[in-house]
């Protein structure tokens, strides 16, 4: 069986923001963990405009070639880290939003969450997020890692330079990804 694949998203989408550092800094955590194929999934690139699709996701009859499109990019994953920012107590809506165009592609995949902001690190970000990923049957484990005062990690080159505490966070984060990753996946393939 091939390496499972592990997606990365970044949530964010507005011009000027840092937060894409901390994505790149778990792509390269995960990829120097070994027991996945990364991908960065940027939700800025992805570009989806507000969910415009006349059919209920769970149909998968989609119209629009950017759903097809997204729909296949989720498809091919078998966990996710959201690395998302805490946006007024909660998780951006430009991750609502590519949520809610899909259904089936989401199921009995696992997910690890990565919170940033300035003194809630993204808690409360973290705690808006799950209820909506358990509605689309995502797994997602306890492991995690949030982030306070983000910026202090931030290097002279907008490089996301993390401390000890952080990088066995999220080595713990992957270390359950990847325990419960592969019976999801034997739970997909039923």
């Amino acid at each position: 069986m091939s390496r499972p694949v592990l997606q990365v998203v970044a949530a964010s989408t507005r011009p000027g923001r840092r937060g894409i550092a901390v994505a790149r800094w778990v792509q390269r955590l995960a990829e120097a963990h070994g027991a996945f194929d990364v991908e960065l999934v940027d939700l800025a690139e992805v570009g989806l405009p507000v969910f415009d699709e006349p059919n209920h996701p769970r149909l998968r009859q989609y119209v629009h070639d950017h759903t097809k499109r997204w729909s296949a990019t989720v498809d091919r994953a078998d966990a996710f880290v959201f690395v998302t920012p805490e946006y007024n107590h909660s998780f951006p809506a430009s991750l609502k939003n590519a949520l809610d165009y899909l259904s089936a592609e989401w199921a009995d995949k696992a997910a690890g969450l990565v919170t940033y902001g300035g003194v809630s690190a993204g808690l409360r970000a973290s705690s808006a997020l799950k209820p909506v990923l358990g509605a689309l049957r995502v797994h997602t484990v306890p492991e995690a890692v949030s982030v306070p005062f983000f910026a202090q990690f931030l290097d002279e080159d907008d490089e996301f330079v993390p401390n000890a505490e952080l990088e066995a966070g999220g080595k713990a984060m992957l270390d359950e990804l990847a325990r419960v990753t592969a019976p999801l996946r034997t739970l997909r393939a039923a």
